[in-house]
């Protein structure tokens, strides 16, 4: 346990820091579900006006280190795929 004042400090950064990004992860993977549903409903204007949100959260959290780069890379491209695939 946390015996020093600043080992105090940290113990409670830290868990504040694990919040935040527990609850920015929760927020992409809602956006990613919303597209998921567009794109089963098959109403190709409602998917990509949810893709264009969900890449706005995706690359928010990402410049915010909470994703590695090239994971959010390959979540926009398998999403955007299958909304191109709509329209084919």
């Amino acid at each position: 346990m946390a015996n020093s004042p600043q080992a105090r400090k940290r113990a409670r950064q830290a868990e504040n820091r694990r919040q935040h990004n527990a609850a920015m992860r929760s927020m992409v993977r809602t956006y990613l579900k919303k597209v998921n549903a567009a794109i089963a409903s098959g109403d190709q204007g409602s998917a990509q006006e949810a893709y264009n949100q969900a890449v706005s959260v995706l690359d928010k959290a990402t410049r915010k280190g909470k994703f590695h780069p090239n994971k959010a890379a390959r979540h926009k491209s398998r999403l955007n795929t299958k909304i191109k695939a709509m329209a084919a």
